[in-house]
């Protein structure tokens, strides 16, 4: 697979980001592009889970939220797709609000 593809295959579900990750260290030469959009994937599943976790908190404190944080459980997606864009057009640009946290974390990827 060639880089772009790799890139963008990291922000399709986990099993798309180790296929990318084992790829990505499996190969001779190690794509800043890769790289870049591993940890820009990594960072988003997290930022998801953590989203979840809190939204569950809030809809059980306060449940009348429900309806209305529902909707917020669609932005990871939106991000997903704004990544994959991204990577598809060999930019590494980092996701909308969160992935300047992201940027020059986990080093296990160099």
């Amino acid at each position: 697979m060639n880089n772009k593809t790799l890139a963008a295959i990291s922000y399709v579900t986990l099993i798309g980001w180790i296929v990318a990750y084992v790829q990505y260290k499996n190969s001779q030469d190690k794509s800043p592009l890769v790289r870049y959009h591993l940890a820009q994937a990594l960072g988003l599943a997290i930022a998801s889970i953590v989203l979840s976790i809190a939204i569950v908190i809030v809809t059980s404190i306060v449940p009348s939220l429900g309806v209305i944080l529902s909707f917020v459980t669609f932005v990871p997606l939106i991000f997903a797709v704004l990544g994959i864009i991204a990577a598809l057009n060999e930019a590494s640009k980092p996701l909308p609000v969160i992935g300047g946290m992201f940027t020059n974390k986990f080093a296990f990827l160099n």
